[in-house]
């Protein structure tokens, strides 16, 4: 067969598959053309808002920063949404004669169709209105379009292909839960660049610039730019590029469509040896307590490192944490409280312990039959946590204090980061005990249907009612400072924080454990219901 009749062929298919996706479902429909319309709404707006640029003193920065982020994006959401588009996929074509080029041609002209290529061509075609000026120019600008949009498919494409053993796997599929991270840290970013910009002008993106511009597929938006300006030989040499990285890509993605049609697939087949080898580590066991307290440590920790959802949970917690506290001090607005931040973020992992032990919770229920069993198997959850919190909120207040140069506050900001964190505990351990629900282990929910307004009551009750408890330190902590000789006793609130920490987790933990033990068979059902 030959390249277009391939390539006609790839194109149907891909109608194909979105038309019978649809037809799945009516909510599927919904929520497809619903994403459609909002995303193309979007884009309308952006179109707008880049054609409205132009003529602006910095629009050739605001343009080539947006088109390097939006290849940026084009390059990570293939790791994070493998799902999304079932052509990614090239090993289900492995029993076709088909040859890797033509392939490639023709899946490169079918990943043109759909919401995201349109998205990114309105995008591409406002950035090269906001900085084309004359007519060659916008000959120019051409060209750049279609180099633009090819190489953040293409991207998109060798970023799959090399991935897709991956991706294909349950493991790989649940990567897509580390979505939820990069979102959280971006929402981040964005809001202290936004905050710089609103302070400083858009002037600040010219240094950012000067370097993406020599980054596909961003250097091909500048080309265009340069023409306006008169560099001919600059335009070419970006353009020439851009042109490079879409070969380089190309090539890049047919290797790996001809490993993959060549080659078994061994990626998720542990050797033997390796296998022989965690199974005999235990160095983790030797550093904890004997007993069941050292054993439930262990599978805690081990659940952090090894399932998916806990673990998102956790990376997500750990860099918010972090960057609430940090990006204030580095912008000049914040205070030492805000490395509280840290630990409450991370007493959020408290909370609906036992869902996160979903069907299996039903082992650990069998070795429950008094208040005591359930106080140790609660405590131990508690060391776990404890284990990364206490260590990672006092690093956070740490440098938090360092940054703002205020090592005055140092102390209270510790005790009452310990007392919040103590809350918590407490009042996690009981709202998981009163208030258990489900997670699911596939997909992108983090609670079972029907059992959010459980979510809602174990996690904002919980917190609400750690604040209240944390009420006599925060008291304490406004009423030595407002004193006229309370600054000489500030340095009280560490020791107090931390003695009313513990005190707070312990009684927590004494509620909790009759609780468990009564209402397992209910707990169970809870957790098992996703």
């Amino acid at each position: 067969m030959s390249t277009p009749a391939i390539t006609s062929v790839f194109v149907r298919l891909k109608l194909s598959l979105l038309r019978n996706g649809l037809r799945q479902s009516g909510g599927r429909k919904a929520a497809y053309i619903t994403s459609a319309v909002f995303a193309l709404l979007f884009a309308a707006l952006q179109l707008i808002g880049l054609i409205a640029l132009r003529g602006h003193a910095h629009a050739e920065s605001v343009v080539v920063l947006a088109v390097a982020v939006l290849g940026l994006g084009w390059a990570v959401m293939p790791l994070f949404f493998p799902s999304g588009d079932e052509t990614l996929d090239p090993t289900r074509l492995v029993m076709l004669p088909l040859r890797p080029r033509p392939l490639v041609r023709a899946l490169l002209t079918a990943s043109l169709v759909g919401i995201g290529p349109l998205f990114t061509l309105c995008l591409l075609v406002g950035s090269v209105i906001a900085v084309a000026r004359g007519g060659a120019a916008f000959v120019v600008g051409v060209f750049a379009v279609v180099l633009a949009l090819l190489v953040c498919v293409a991207l998109a494409r060798a970023v799959a292909a090399a991935n897709v053993r991956l991706l294909t796997s349950r493991k790989g599929r649940d990567l897509a839960v580390l979505s939820g991270l990069v979102i959280a840290i971006g929402a981040q970013v964005v809001n202290f660049g936004a905050q710089r910009l609103g302070a400083s002008g858009l002037g600040e993106l010219d240094p950012v610039a000067e370097v993406l511009r020599w980054v596909p597929p961003a250097s091909a938006i500048w080309a265009v730019h340069a023409v306006s300006e008169g560099s001919y030989g600059l335009a070419l040499a970006q353009l020439a590029l851009t042109a490079g990285a879409l070969v380089a890509l190309l090539a890049l993605w047919s290797r790996h469509l001809t490993r993959l049609m060549t080659s078994p697939d061994g990626s998720t087949l542990p050797g033997a040896e390796s296998a022989a080898r965690e199974r005999s580590s235990t160095g983790l066991g030797k550093l904890l307590p004997a007993g069941r307290t050292g054993t439930v440590m262990e599978r805690s920790l081990r659940y952090v490192w090894r399932d998916p959802k806990t673990k998102a949970a956790w990376v997500t917690s750990l860099a918010i944490g972090l960057i609430v506290p940090v990006f204030n001090a580095w912008q000049g607005t914040g205070s030492v409280y805000f490395a509280c931040f840290a630990a409450g973020m991370l007493g959020i992992q408290m909370y609906n312990q036992f869902g996160q032990d979903t069907s299996a919770f039903w082992m650990v229920a069998m070795t429950i039959s008094s208040s005591r069993d359930a106080y140790v198997e609660l405590r131990a959850r508690a060391y776990a946590l404890l284990l990364i919190t206490l260590p990672y909120a006092t690093l956070v207040t740490v440098v938090t204090t360092a940054m703002l140069g205020d090592w005055r506050r140092l102390p209270e900001a510790l005790g009452l980061s310990f007392a919040l964190l103590g809350a918590m505990l407490a009042t996690g351990a009981w709202t998981s005990a009163r208030f258990p629900y489900s997670i699911p282990q596939e997909g992108y929910k983090n609670v079972a249907p029907g059992q959010t307004g459980l979510a809602w009551i174990s996690i904002f009750g919980g917190m609400m009612a750690a604040a209240l408890l944390c009420a006599p330190v925060i008291a304490l902590t406004i009423w030595l400072n407002v004193s006229a000789d309370g600054d000489a006793w500030t340095w009280l609130l560490l020791p107090v924080g931390t003695a009313y920490g513990a005190a707070l987790t312990a009684a927590g933990l004494k509620l909790a454990a009759p609780r468990t033990a009564r209402r397992l068979p209910e707990i169970l059902a809870a957790v098992s219901k996703g």
